[in-house]
């Protein structure tokens, strides 16, 4: 073979970014785990011994662990007095946890996803799914934290909105449905904005919700907020006036079939709210760091676990407009449309 030289350089540059960042996730984890980013929240410089002592850490691996993060540019160094500190916008990313840009989730998802390469190894052969409770349990918790940050950022404010009268209804009191549910990140954002309305979580894995009843309990929400194991093909109730899925339509296994059950339970007016994961419905285009992260997590979590369940259709997390757009209508919704959209997100109304 003939070898550019140049592209060969180029190529190696984006390898050894990648695999620093891989050995990064779990120091990231760990700086989470211990304190350190909420200990440098302020953004007062710091030294390596003055942080271990207020961690309980010691200094001797923190300065190992600031350098990796100082070559990252996750935090600032400062040379003149070989101190260290986050600046605003690193303090958002690492250690603003419930606020609107907390990413520590995705490398939690990331690292757990990798828990289980034996058996995604084996499902590679035989093409058979892996059920999403087989997963080790930090791509759950991983799950929920980081997308719940573009929700506490955009669904009350911005994606609720984009549905014709949704805010409406809601603010006079609604009956929302929320299947996929997880953990209740949205369940339970939809009912802090709204207290007028009642609002019904469905998750087929058990233990996501019972960390949901625990959370709506916790927040003195347990009297008009309730979560249950249900399937999206058969949860229960008619008669709701909002119905939403939250990066979770792709995962399933007949999404076709699920969109046909939302239809049968919203009443005459109601709607269907759904959000997933961006993407363009060219190919090419979504061959970019979005598309790269999605495209991943797709092949270890969402092909895997669509391809466990009755259809196995596998939509994938890049599924695009044009592919969901043909799901939905086909299953007998008269109108669809794209109302909202982030750098992460496409969000779609749908009407009988």
């Amino acid at each position: 073979m003939n070898i550019n030289e140049q592209k060969l350089h180029a190529l190696l540059g984006k390898v050894v970014s990648d695999f620093g960042a891989v050995f990064q996730a779990p120091l990231i984890l760990i700086g989470d785990s211990l304190g350190l980013y909420r200990a440098m929240r302020d953004g007062q410089p710091t030294t390596p011994a003055a942080l271990a002592e207020r961690t309980g850490t010691t200094e001797r691996y923190l300065r190992e662990w600031l350098n990796a993060h100082a070559a990252a540019g996750f935090v600032d160094y400062h040379p003149d007095h070989g101190t260290y500190s986050l600046s605003p916008e690193q303090a958002m990313l690492f250690a603003d946890e419930g606020g609107p840009a907390f990413i520590v989730g995705a490398f939690q998802v990331a690292t757990g996803a990798g828990a289980i390469r034996p058996a995604l190894e084996k499902a590679f052969r035989t093409g058979e799914g892996l059920p999403w409770q087989q997963h080790d349990h930090q791509v759950f918790h991983g799950t929920e934290r980081f997308f719940r940050s573009g929700y506490v950022a955009n669904l009350v404010p911005n994606w609720i909105p984009s549905i014709a009268g949704a805010r409406e209804a809601l603010s006079r009191g609604a009956r929302v449905a929320d299947i996929g549910c997880g953990h209740g990140a949205s369940t339970l954002l939809m009912a802090q904005a709204f207290p007028n309305s009642r609002f019904f979580g469905f998750d087929s894995h058990p233990a996501s919700v019972a960390s949901a009843q625990e959370r709506a309990a916790a927040q003195g929400l347990s009297h008009r907020v309730h979560f249950a194991v249900a399937h999206a093909k058969d949860f229960p109730g008619t008669g709701y006036d909002l119905v939403t899925i939250f990066d979770a339509l792709h995962d399933l296994g007949d999404p076709a079939g699920a969109a046909a059950h939302v239809r049968s339970t919203l009443q005459p007016e109601g709607a269907w709210m759904i959000v997933e994961p961006y993407a363009d419905d060219r190919l090419e285009a979504n061959f970019n760091a979005i598309g790269r992260a999605y495209f991943s997590a797709s092949t270890l979590l969402c092909t895997p676990c669509s391809l466990s369940q009755e259809v196995g259709l596998a939509l994938g997390a890049q599924a695009g407009e044009a592919r969901l757009r043909a799901l939905v209508t086909g299953s007998g919704f008269g109108q669809f449309r794209r109302t909202a959209q982030t750098p992460f997100h496409l969000v779609f109304e749908a009407r009988i």
